[in-house]
C-alpha cells in the first residue's frame, strides 16, 4: 500500500497553492565611493535591517529569512531588526526555523504585519520582541489549528495523527506565551479560523500597537 506524508501547514484554505515569484523585482542605484552600485531593492533594505516575510512560508523561503538574520545579528547584535510580514502561512516545520531563530538572537527582532499574516506568520508576528511587535491599521491577521495529511495502512495515520495532535498543542502554547491568553482561550479560537484586525490583535496581545504613520 503506498503511503503519502503531506507536512503539517498553517494557511488559508485559498491559498494552498504556491505563490509564484516575481519576475521583477526593482532596483535601485546608488553613488559610492567606487561609483554607482545597482540592488534589488530587498538587498537594498537589508542594509537598513529591513528582512520582508512575503508568500508562502516554505523551506526555501525560511532559509533565506534565517540567513538574513544570522547575518544582521553578525552585523551588530545590539541594534533592532524589522521583519515586514504579508504572508498567508505555511509549513510548519519552516515556520518553526524562523521561530526558533528569532527567539535564539540576541538583537531585538520588531515584527510589523502589513496586509496579513495567517496561520503559521501569525505566530511570527507574535514572536517578535515585546514592545516591538506592530500591525498596520488595514492588516489581517488569523489563527487556527494546523493542517495535514496522510495516506497509509491505519496504524501509521494514527501515528501521524497523533503527532498533528501533539504539534497542534506546541502551537497553543507557542501562542499562549507570547500573547499572555489562557492556553484555554487559545485552543477555543484556534479550533477555527479566528480572524482579527490590527484594534483587535492589540487587544489579543499579537502585536503591541497599531500603527498609522511611521514615528
Amino acid at each position: 500500500m503506498s503511503r503519502k506524508w503531506t507536512r503539517p501547514i498553517w494557511q488559508t484554505n485559498n491559498q494552498r497553492a504556491r505563490e509564484k515569484r516575481m519576475n521583477l523585482v526593482p532596483m535601485v542605484v546608488e553613488e559610492t565611493g567606487r561609483g554607482e552600485r545597482a540592488f534589488d531593492i530587498y538587498s537594498r533594505l537589508l542594509k537598513d535591517r529591513i528582512i520582508f516575510l512575503t508568500g508562502m512560508i516554505e523551506d526555501h523561503s525560511a532559509n533565506l529569512i534565517v540567513a538574513q538574520l544570522l547575518f544582521l545579528e553578525s552585523e551588530d547584535p545590539d541594534k533592532d531588526i524589522f521583519i515586514y510580514i504579508n504572508s498567508p502561512g505555511g509549513v510548519v516545520t519552516s515556520g518553526m526555523a524562523i521561530y526558533d531563530t528569532i527567539q535564539y538572537l540576541k538583537a531585538p527582532v520588531s515584527t510589523i504585519c502589513v496586509g496579513q499574516a495567517a496561520s503559521m506568520a501569525a505566530l511570527l508576528l507574535a514572536a517578535g520582541t515585546k514592545g516591538k511587535r506592530f500591525a498596520l491599521p488595514n492588516s489581517r491577521i488569523m489563527i487556527h489549528q494546523p493542517l495535514g495529511g496522510f495516506q497509509g495502512q491505519a496504524s501509521d495515520i494514527k501515528i501521524h495523527a497523533e503527532e498533528i495532535l501533539k504539534l497542534r498543542e506546541k502551537l497553543n502554547q507557542i501562542l499562549a506565551h507570547h500573547t499572555g491568553q489562557p492556553i484555554e482561550r487559545i485552543s477555543a479560537d484556534t479550533d477555527r479560523d479566528f480572524f482579527m484586525g490590527g484594534a483587535e490583535a492589540k487587544s489579543y496581545g499579537i502585536v503591541d500597537d497599531m500603527v498609522k504613520r511611521k514615528a
